[in-house]
């Protein structure tokens, strides 16, 4: 299989890249048109290296972004699998500093799973941590019961 390019063969900093900081926004696109390639081959290659290895009862597989990832882990895993989605209103979000980029934000990889999936849970951190905490323990509480 053909692996990424290590951000060292570029000379990039890899901890930058997987902060929200405009260094990250230079390579942003090509990232994404790497992994674009990736699943156009293989729809679930970034699914199976997300569970190799993995032996725990509860797995949070964090990020996921297309419709064909969470097909894939249903197909998979079935009923145990729970979908969550985090929300945050536009205006939040402007206040964390983010910034709409056409071509970018409008992409799948950021859009992809606006439309089409019945989520489990929708936790909205809008920066009450109260009301996130609640939330949480709500689905942690949920796990549990269902371990």
């Amino acid at each position: 299989p053909i692996e990424p390019p290590s951000p060292q063969e570029h000379g990039l900093d890899f901890q930058r890249l997987l902060d929200a900081s405009a260094y990250k926004e230079m390579f942003r696109q090509d990232m994404i048109r790497w992994g674009e390639e990736k699943r156009h081959t293989d729809p679930g290659f970034f699914c199976r290296a997300a569970v190799e290895g993995a032996l725990q009862p509860v797995w949070v597989v964090s990020d996921t972004r297309r419709l064909s990832d969470v097909e894939w882990f249903r197909d998979a895993y079935g009923d145990v699998v729970q979908t969550v989605r985090v929300v945050a209103s536009e205006e939040t979000r402007k206040r964390r500093n983010w910034v709409f980029v056409t071509g970018v934000d409008d992409a799948e990889s950021e859009c992809g799973l606006d439309q089409g999936v019945a989520f489990d849970w929708v936790i909205t951190n809008d920066g009450d941590k109260e009301a996130l905490d609640e939330q949480l323990e709500m689905l942690v509480q949920s796990l549990h019961r269902n371990l």
